[in-house]
């Protein structure tokens, strides 16, 4: 078995740490709104900017060279 190229490792890492990310925003989100925070406090936004970052990595990653 040959070992992995280090492009596919990069695109492994990428979408890991991605999905990783809307994760932890959704985390943020979820465990904000629970403890009362409104829909402007910093864990809300924080969450959101989170999941928003991780989606377009992942968009990007997609994509491929153009």
């Amino acid at each position: 078995m040959s070992p992995p190229s280090g492009r596919n490792v990069h695109a492994s890492t990428t979408t890991i740490l991605s999905a990783l990310m809307i994760v932890i925003g959704a985390g943020l989100v979820v465990r904000t709104l629970s403890l009362g925070g409104g829909l402007f406090a910093i864990g809300t936004i924080m969450g959101v900017l989170f999941v928003a970052a991780g989606c377009g990595r992942l968009w990007v990653a997609r994509r491929g060279p153009s």
